[in-house]
């Protein structure tokens, strides 16, 4: 029957299906799902709800997880209506929503759904005694991010709780980037502080977020102490921080300057970037950073060093803008 499914003849695989759920076989859960996952990958969203229907009538020990994997299922390609659907068939034979379906339902309606969609499936989740998980915290946040509502993102991150520990510096983080999106330098420092206040400690996340917003701004000296800091609390920089400092020097005609700027960073090191790849949807990526990762990807064989990069970029500045500097 999975070989008929999985190969696209649902008219031999809905044949064997009908023996089975009509003869005495004993289904389990595993076969259940695979058909459903088949036919939902065809769009067959029709017979999906009938296999539903035919396991509850018929083999009503799996109807709760046959349920809830239709759900998950439909969830996961988009398709709303169906979900929402599905679990009121579920609650209706008076099976409990649970935490996992309470987020999942959160991460759905915010890749999927209006942001007032999503929004009200949050509110739902509040009205019960589960909390936001850390995935669905990050699907709310992009969710945030694409519409370019970052006021509204604080107000989230600040409704979840910023004290809570179970999500790391997620929530700090992403208050941090909600500033960092529209440059209120201010207030970024003002919560950056409240963050360690609140017992946090900032991660490399957190530095890189300040660092792009100083580099950014041409705000030197802030961008000086948020390395000092970074390398006193033993963080090590990435390709993002590196980027920071080179792009920073070098788009205000300063390349002259920039080991001053690179004195405490060891750019015999080898190039990798451990960033969170929102930063980038939020404040996009440097020209340094770029550039590297063309090059590393162009050349993988070599062993490369942050030393290497710079040389190269800041040759490739000379050209375009007769940048003079001796690295």
């Amino acid at each position: 029957m999975l070989y008929y499914a999985d190969n696209g003849f649902f008219t031999q695989a809905d044949a064997v299906w009908n023996e089975l759920i009509n003869s005495a076989y004993s289904l389990d859960i595993h076969v259940v799902a695979n058909i459903i996952d088949a036919y939902i990958q065809a769009r067959l969203f029709k017979e999906v709800i009938r296999i539903v229907r035919q396991i509850s009538i018929r083999h009503p020990q799996l109807e709760h997880q046959t349920y809830v994997h239709a759900l998950f299922s439909f969830g996961k390609i988009g398709e709303l209506e169906l979900m929402d659907y599905t679990l009121k068939e579920m609650v209706s034979k008076g099976y409990p929503v649970d935490s996992s379906i309470g987020n999942a339902y959160i991460v759905y309606y915010s890749r999927f759904g209006s942001v007032t969609m999503m929004e009200n499936a949050y509110k739902r989740l509040k009205s019960t005694r589960f909390f936001i998980e850390e995935d669905g915290i990050r699907e709310v946040s992009h969710a945030y991010i694409r519409e370019k509502k970052f006021h509204n993102l604080g107000n989230f991150l600040r409704d979840v709780g910023l004290g809570r520990r179970n999500c790391g510096n997620l929530l700090w983080n992403m208050l941090l980037l909600s500033y960092a999106a529209n440059f209120k330098m201010k207030s970024l420092q003002r919560e950056f502080l409240n963050m360690l206040e609140a017992g946090f400690y900032p991660d490399l996340n957190t530095f890189n977020i300040r660092a792009v917003a100083f580099s950014k701004m041409s705000l030197f000296w802030d961008l000086h102490l948020s390395l000092e800091h970074m390398n006193n609390n033993g963080i090590s920089p990435d390709l993002v921080t590196y980027g920071c400092v080179v792009d920073a020097y070098l788009d205000r005609k300063l390349g002259r300057n920039l080991d001053f700027g690179l004195r405490k960073m060891n750019v015999k090191d080898s190039p990798v970037v451990l960033t969170d790849p929102i930063l980038f949807e939020v404040l996009g990526k440097g020209d340094f950073h770029s550039s590297s990762e063309a090059l590393l990807e162009f050349n993988m064989q070599k062993t490369w060093t942050y030393k290497d990069l710079i040389a190269i970029y800041v040759k490739k500045k000379f050209r375009s803008n007769q940048i003079f500097w001796n690295y």
